[in-house]
């Protein structure tokens, strides 16, 4: 099911299936494709590829698989296209604000896509910047397994430079600068604290409700956009 996260906005994890996994290791490719692009193919300099990397790891994607995707982002892999990332905006039912990022190598099929998906399942599509205005792009760490005082791991937090954190069931969120993320994870896990994940988000800046309806029906919308290959993340502004 598609659920709403602080980690994020919209996280869907669903059951790897053998058809599921697929589309997973296809989203995780372009992900460490556009990171090699941007940084180059070694992930001891690369911070977002060493993340990418990581993350493609965590769901057990082949080496051969990772390698073949960083290749194509450096663009050792002859008669491949380029992946680019395109953020897109869009309300959704109940007035949702919504952020979706895609990874595509063919931005005019992926925008048709997206619009038509958004027509079709109660959202609307905006034009740059109508919606964007109300979030703030910020980096985000997830501690996890700590069992020390609270007042140390604050301090800890405090020390690493980050800008704020929040406690919730899956560890402390730690919110940075979004030139700080690399500085601040780092300097966490120097003060021996665990990081499960580290990359950058977009917060709401406030929060809205909607009616259990219109709820439904975003996660509807979600769950289409979700099946797409070409969308990456969304975020969204549901409190």
């Amino acid at each position: 099911m598609a659920g709403h996260n602080k980690w994020s906005g919209i996280k869907h994890k669903k059951a790897l299936t053998d058809a599921k996994r697929a589309s997973v290791f296809t989203k995780m490719a372009k992900d460490v494709a556009l990171a090699a692009r941007e940084g180059g193919g070694d992930p001891e300099i690369n911070f977002r590829l060493r993340m990418a990397i990581e993350k493609a790891r965590s769901v057990n994607m082949p080496k051969d698989n990772i390698e073949r995707a960083i290749q194509r982002g450096t663009g050792e892999l002859k008669g491949e296209a380029q992946i680019e990332e395109v953020l897109y905006e869009a309300y959704g039912p109940g007035q949702v604000a919504m952020l979706i990022k895609t990874a595509t190598d063919n931005k005019n099929r992926t925008l048709a896509e997206v619009k038509n998906i958004l027509k079709k399942n109660n959202g609307k599509f905006v034009d740059g910047g109508g919606v964007s205005w109300q979030f703030e792009q910020k980096g985000v760490i997830l501690v996890v397994g700590e069992e020390t005082s609270a007042e140390e791991i604050e301090m800890k937090i405090i020390e690493s430079g980050a800008d704020s954190y929040e406690n919730e069931e899956e560890g402390i969120y730690v919110y940075t600068k979004p030139q700080d993320l690399q500085k601040v994870k780092e300097n966490l896990e120097r003060q021996g604290l665990e990081t499960k994940e580290a990359e950058l988000t977009f917060l709401a800046k406030e929060k809205i409700k909607i009616s259990a309806d219109d709820e439904e029906k975003y996660q509807a919308l979600c769950e289409v956009l979700d099946e797409n290959e070409d969308v990456a993340e969304i975020w969204d502004n549901l409190g």
